[in-house]
């Protein structure tokens, strides 16, 4: 059983870890979440004294304070003065005294209400804690599922007011937890646009280390993930915890180290920007928290988090299904395209070998630049030459699918749709707009416009034979303020990510063949809440093959490989002027799935030739490298000069390695490859000579690579015995 209640002890067990918790008279502490335990004895209890200044409840026993125990519902007002992960305003004040009155086990999974939520749980098992303040009328629930198969736990928080007068929420974290004292650092994927998803660690010290966004968005520079692990964690040894929120609007995920050493962590929506006002006999569902655990270091915390989110997030019928290798027109015409000059670049993708075109930017309305047109979502028919239809046709008799870029939660200011429902933009009354990328937000907060875009799309996607959709949304939200209360305001930029979701949910679950992919200008919006809905994410807009070893070091760290997409681009490089080999930036948008984004039509004979073969190879390495397992080797943040990654599946085994600037007089780099059998025969197909597993693992291989900078080696072995 994953779940057992054994007098005043709450077991959750997953595959290898463990979480107990303790009731102790009404309040619930953690006692351990790390590797499984299974018989429980309090051997690391709390040594409880006196601590200075510490609150008390017992005037007769000091040693007992809210501020040492390890909580997992942490209150404000009690005397606990660490940060809380509930902060409600009722009566004349914030002061809660929450106490578990009742549980309850349940199979399967409870479901966040208008939220994203796991799927594929019905074996599961779900801990219900039910806490309750009497005198102010708020019953707080906790909810844990866990599954004996994978070592993740998910929870979520649902307050309801049983009160007869409103209440306000101000802070409802997801999950937060207290851990002892010890060596800790934390791991964050921070950066900005075009360097998303940094990988970025450093030590925990006394006080408060956080991440947020309150951009409406997740946001480029910040990722809601969190890990904690030990100081001397490597990517083979140690522990590590993972919080991760499935949650795409303002965040906010902290560590605090206290005056004690202990350590607590927290993830929830963004106080900033948010209160809820929660009439009675009403509730509220916070977003769902994913905290994963590994005892085999960050490698393996890699695989755990990436296994589950490719089973339980990624939508089930997408999760393993092989991505189409695609072109792009984007960066090969921007705006400037015709329907004849989309065919030339069509028919060379075909005799290439690509599987889907995707028209970017540019196919509706009055959209000749970014300055106009966005919310008039009409095929322009001059520019197209003909219909939609009719393009999608052509298209598909070349034998390639048809991909469609839209930009739903957007409008220009020029535009018929604004011209007609200017209040259907978030905006401060009386105020003047604030623009970015000349464009405004779309208010989908308000349940009209939801609607009208539910329509608009549905009759897109049902009269036109679209295989694939690019959903992006270029710019964050500001001006809020058209709330019919200051409430209403404080509760907005919520209620829009639930009219996206609802939008979302809506297009994916009507249109179920559709391949999704989602874009905020890059990566601006990479999260689990929109990868629940759609299962591809353009991971970055910086397509420069050396800026991207970074970029998908960092989506791999926690997402995994068949979520990212990766671009061949033109050179030099229209984001950082770079110049690489055509062979080098093909091996690494092979590390994730394959496409191109330039004008095909202006390659060279030989360079045409190269891309040919590389269409051909990724589709004997697809499988592995977007269903495979994923390894890191060299990792771009250990100030070497070179990265290295790994993929592997029954079959083969693929390594790609990059070595970026040319040296003289070092000796060449070894790769020790992972996750082989000893005693298997590995062929290297490009030699035909054949490796035990064992060798390539602990004596390893030698990487030789000529003179030059930006170089790459792709190798590939056939498991033969």
């Amino acid at each position: 059983m994953a779940i057992i209640v054994n007098d005043t002890l709450f077991y959750l067990h997953g595959k290898s870890v463990s979480m107990i918790l303790e009731n102790r008279d009404g309040i619930v502490t953690l006692k351990h979440f790390g590797r499984k335990i299974t018989n429980y004895h309090f051997s690391n209890q709390l040594h409880e004294r006196d601590h200075a200044f510490s609150g008390n409840r017992d005037p007769l026993n000091r040693t007992y304070s809210y501020d040492t125990q390890r909580h997992i519902v942490g209150q404000h007002g009690l005397g606990d003065f660490r940060q809380p992960s509930i902060r409600i305003q009722h009566q004349q004040n914030e002061w809660t005294d929450l106490k578990l009155v009742d549980y309850k086990v349940m199979k399967g999974h409870e479901k966040a209400e208008k939220l994203p939520n796991p799927h594929g749980l019905e074996e599961a098992e779900t801990l219900q804690l039910i806490f309750k303040d009497e005198l102010a009328g708020i019953r707080y629930e906790l909810f844990y599922t866990v599954s004996d198969e994978v070592d993740t736990i998910t929870q979520f928080v649902r307050v309801t007011n049983d009160s007869k007068q409103p209440i306000v929420l101000h802070r409802v974290l997801s999950t937060m937890l207290d851990v002892p004292a010890k060596l800790y650092d934390v791991v964050t994927l921070q950066g900005s646009y075009g360097r998303e998803k940094t990988v970025r660690r450093q030590s925990v010290t006394q006080g408060i280390f956080s991440i947020e966004s309150n951009r409406g968005a997740s946001g480029h520079a910040q990722t809601p993930a969190l890990i904690l692990c030990d100081q001397r964690a490597t990517d083979n040894h140690g522990e590590a915890i993972a919080l991760q929120l499935m949650y795409s609007g303002n965040f906010q995920a902290f560590v605090q180290q206290n005056q004690l050493n202990e350590i607590r962590l927290g993830i929830g929506i963004n106080d900033d920007n948010f209160s809820w006002e929660l009439a009675p006999q009403t509730s509220f569902d916070s977003p769902v928290a994913l905290l994963s655990y590994s005892a085999n270091g960050l490698q393996g915390l890699t695989s755990e988090s990436q296994s589950y989110i490719k089973e339980h997030i990624i939508p089930a019928a997408f999760s393993d299904k092989e991505r189409p290798i695609l072109i792009n027109n984007w960066e090969a015409t921007y705006f400037n395209f015709n329907k004849e000059k989309l065919l030339e670049i069509v028919d060379e993708a075909a005799a290439l070998g690509m599987e889907l075109f995707v028209l970017d930017d540019g196919w509706f309305g009055n959209r000749f630049d970014d300055n106009r047109a966005l919310g008039d979502w009409y095929v322009n028919e001059t520019k197209l030459g003909g219909s939609l239809a009719e393009l999608i046709k052509e298209v598909h008799q070349r034998g390639l699918q048809f991909g469609l870029w839209i930009e739903p939660e957007m409008i220009s200011q020029e535009s018929d749709l604004y011209q007609e429902h200017p209040e259907w933009v978030i905006q401060v009354p009386g105020r003047e707009h604030t623009y970015s990328r000349n464009q405004l937000v779309l208010d989908y907060s308000n349940p009209e416009v939801v609607q009208y875009m539910k329509k608009l799309f549905d009759d897109l996607l049902s009269t036109h034979e679209i295989d694939y959709i690019k959903w992006d949304m270029n710019r964050n939200m500001t001006n809020i303020g058209n709330g019919d209360s200051y409430l209403a305001t404080r509760a907005q930029s919520h209620r829009y990510m639930l009219g996206v979701y609802e939008l979302a949910a809506h297009l994916t679950e009507n249109h179920p063949t559709v391949l999704f992919e989602s874009c905020s200008g890059g990566g601006g919006r990479n999260d689990l809440g929109m990868m629940r809905y759609f299962p591809q994410v353009w991971a970055s807009d910086n397509t420069d093959a050396i800026c991207r070893l970074d970029i998908q070091y960092g989506s791999n760290f926690l997402y995994p490989t068949i979520s990212m997409g990766s671009h061949v681009s033109a050179v030099p490089n229209h984001q950082v002027n770079r110049l690489t080999s055509i062979q080098t930036r093909g091996d690494v948008a092979m590390m994730g799935n394959l496409g191109y984004e330039l004008d095909l039509t202006q390659l060279s004979d030989e360079e045409k030739a190269i891309v040919k073969e590389q269409v051909t190879r990724y589709k004997t390495i697809r499988s592995t490298v977007q269903n495979g397992k994923f390894y890191r080797l060299i990792n771009p943040d250990e100030l070497r000069n070179e990265v290295a990654v790994q993929y592997s599946d029954e079959e083969q085994t693929v390594v790609t390695y990059v070595r970026i600037l040319s040296t003289i007089e070092t000796i060449e780099s070894t790769l020790y490859l992972k996750g082989l059998e000893e005693d298997a025969v590995y062929e290297l197909a490009e030699t035909g000579l054949c490796y035990s597993g064992a060798e390539l693992m602990y004596a390893g291989l030698t990487m030789v690579l000529p003179a030059g900078d930006f170089l790459s080696q792709q190798l590939v072995f056939k498991k033969i015995v």
